[in-house]
């Protein structure tokens, strides 16, 4: 089998992630039947270190070892969450990203074994969540209730909330249904009641910057929109120089008619002060979009708050 029959796919080695590998190779297979792919699992930084993962490189603690093996050649193209890749320092050099996939869900869920709601949970519930996201809007929304830290991938958390370590838990929709795991949800919150993180529901697909061949095979998997979307919140937090302990959230939205406009929060970690910006693309291309939105929010003193949170 030659070079450029096989791709070599590398991911951490979660069941969550493999289940993103799997959408990849299935839609490869769909467009380009002759490819064949092979899984190159790696245990990155974060999935070892159960702590602060300020204290392990921030979110680049999930994908130094992913990117370790598109640079050495061990692997060929990179399965992300988006989320997880940093958006305050670039690409590592000789990367790029070949495309995003059709966005999912990109809203939280809340998981409680009696099937409460979050509006009915008691004073006191442990929330099991170490989001800094999460934590600021609950505070803000719901400050009776109590956020402990809670890390793992997303079964090892059930198991975690099985076992009775918490009342509760908040999840990604998009990451129970890739493990099929929908079944568990108690709820599952709008975008009004808790903002998803930048880069929310999005696949990313990145690869050796001078590998023509493999970028023009996974372009196609490529959606316009998402593509759009990522590109405006991508800027946006790149712009913002948020940190790994800096609650930002924040989604873009392309319409049908072609309207793209985004939304973004930064907020103190108490939720007392929320800096909210909105603003549609008019005439700005994404990236412009994602920058003007940014300006607002340092505008509204952003910077001062973001620096002020230790990290």
């Amino acid at each position: 089998m030659s070079a450029l029959e096989l791709i070599r796919i590398v991911s951490r080695n979660s069941p969550m992630a493999l289940a993103q590998v799997e959408r990849v190779r299935s839609e490869l297979a769909a467009l380009h039947p002759h490819i064949r792919t092979k899984v190159v699992p790696v245990v990155t930084t974060g999935d070892k270190w159960m702590g602060d993962l300020a204290q392990v490189e921030g979110k680049g603690a999930f994908t130094k070892e992913v990117d370790a093996a598109l640079l050495d050649g061990s692997a060929d193209l990179a399965v992300h969450c988006l989320k997880d890749i940093p958006c305050d320092r670039p690409l590592p050099v000789g990367t790029t990203f070949a495309a995003f996939l059709k966005r999912d869900d990109i809203r939280d869920a809340l998981i409680h074994p009696s099937g409460l709601t979050l509006d009915q949970l008691p004073p006191g519930t442990r929330i099991g969540t170490s989001s800094v996201r999460r934590i600021a809007q609950l505070a803000a929304s719901h400050p009776h209730l109590e956020c402990v830290p809670f890390r793992g991938n997303a079964n090892r958390r059930l198991e975690k909330l099985h076992a009775g370590e918490v009342d509760a838990a908040l999840l990604a929709v998009s990451g129970l249904e890739r493990i099929g795991r929908t079944d568990v949800i108690t709820e599952i919150l709008s975008t009004e009641t808790m903002m998803p993180p930048i880069g929310a529901g999005i696949l990313a697909l990145q690869c050796r910057q001078d590998d023509a061949h493999v970028i023009d095979v996974v372009s196609s998997l490529g959606h316009p929109d998402t593509h759009r979307e990522a590109t405006a919140e991508r800027m946006l937090l790149h712009v913002l120089q948020g940190h790994c302990n800096s609650p930002i959230a924040g989604y873009a939205r392309a319409e049908r008619g072609g309207d793209l406009s985004l939304r973004a929060c930064v907020f103190t970690p108490d939720g007392k002060t929320v800096l909210n910006a909105h603003e549609w693309a008019g005439p700005l291309d994404p990236a412009t979009l994602g920058t003007s939105v940014a300006v607002a929010l340092l505008r509204q003193g952003a910077r001062e708050l973001i620096d002020g949170i230790p990290h």
